[in-house]
């Protein structure tokens, strides 16, 4: 009946049938006779004797691996049909044989160039067409061969990155709550000075001075980076990391030279790593330079401005401010509210005045990350 998809006969094992598919397009009832009788042995065969009923049977879900398409047909022509298939990504990489008149052969340059992947032409000769048909089928294997292996390839290396990442990510902090376990009172100051840190660099990535760096890359760097700003206090000795009162000159020295301590230490990973790591390049700036100031008095290298690297500076305003609203044995937890007035008090002396700017229009989020992560009582 016109219009309609015809198969060939259901055989018993069929639903288990394996054997590729083929769709034969001809308006022409005689030449679906011819073409199913010559490729039922070897393969399952659709047919559809109209351009419209073509386009449905080829986007089932039971595709056809080959499509025999007939150039000539009422309606809508054979390079119609073949451009709307191309136009559908469920169908287009379906390979399709022209099948033309010999008097028709004019139109066999404009069906290859429009991508088929060969011609045959009438009246057929069975071992040309089965012949042809056989080299597409298995060519079409190898493809589909290929693209699974690339998919796998493709999952396994993600697969592997995510279990690196993991990796990455445990070591980092391992290697914070390090020095966490010598200084037991900074709590979950790693996990909300690295929210922090993300704050205002998503803040800032849109500025003028910020927004060359600050990409999603380097965002997602700075942010790993971030827990291990104080790594160096593994290196300061108890009786002035955990002293309960004011440090005296000569101890307050020691204790500032947990900033080198931190940045040699990743120094001395870097070196050991076979090339590059560009976390590990942020992570030596955030531990050497976060107690630096604006105005220059700060430490190790009284740098100032811009001369402070942009990580850093993002790092030191979330350092100061967690340790504000933070309890330490010596002193006590400042209020949300007042710690902001302080910081807002220090723009353009301790801070970038922009990365106040950012931290101020920013707050609530602040506040929420300060409540969420905070210190267990």
């Amino acid at each position: 009946m016109e219009g309609e998809a015809i198969d060939s006969p259901i055989r018993p094992g069929a639903a288990n049938d394996q054997r590729p598919t083929i769709l034969v397009v001809d308006d022409m009832p005689e030449n679906l006779g011819i073409l199913f009788e010559l490729l039922r042995p070897a393969y399952r065969v659709r047919g559809a004797i109209s351009g419209v009923e073509a386009l449905r049977v080829a986007a089932d879900e039971q595709q056809p691996d080959l499509i025999l398409l007939d150039v000539v047909m009422p309606g809508m022509g054979g390079h119609e049909v073949f451009q709307l298939l191309r136009a559908n990504p469920f169908t287009r990489d379906i390979p399709v044989i022209f099948v033309t008149a010999m008097d028709h052969m004019e139109d066999e340059m404009r069906g290859l160039e429009l991508g088929a992947v060969d011609y045959i032409t009438k009246p057929l000769r069975p071992p040309v067409v089965l012949a042809r048909i056989h080299t597409q089928i298995e060519l079409k294997k190898a493809r589909d061969q290929l693209r699974n292996q690339n998919a796998f390839l493709e999952s396994e290396v993600a697969r592997r990155m995510a279990e690196n990442d993991l990796t990455q990510l445990v070591s980092i902090r391992a290697l914070a709550h390090l020095a966490e376990m010598r200084d037991p009172e900074t709590g979950n100051h790693i996990h909300r000075t690295q929210r922090y840190v993300r704050t205002l660099a998503l803040q800032l990535r849109d500025h003028r001075r910020f927004g060359k760096f600050l990409t999603d890359r380097n965002i997602d760097l700075l942010t790993r980076s971030a827990p291990l700003h104080d790594i160096g206090k593994v290196g300061i000795p108890d009786h002035i990391l955990q002293k309960p009162g004011k440090l005296t000159p000569d101890e307050w020295e020691i204790m500032k030279t947990h900033a080198k301590l931190g940045s040699d230490a990743i120094q001395l990973a870097e070196e050991d790593a076979e090339k590059p790591v560009d976390f590990l390049i942020l992570a030596k700036e955030i531990a050497h330079w976060h107690h630096e100031m604006w105005n220059g008095s700060g430490y190790p290298d009284g740098l100032a401005g811009d001369d402070i690297p942009m990580s850093a500076r993002l790092m030191a305003l979330a350092d100061v401010f967690d340790a504000l609203i933070s309890t330490r044995v010596y002193k006590r937890a400042v209020p949300l509210l007042e710690a902001r007035d302080a910081i807002a008090a220090q723009r353009g002396r301790h801070f970038d005045p922009d990365i106040v700017d950012a931290f101020l229009a920013t707050f609530d989020e602040f506040r929420a990350i300060a409540d969420r992560h905070r210190d267990s009582s």
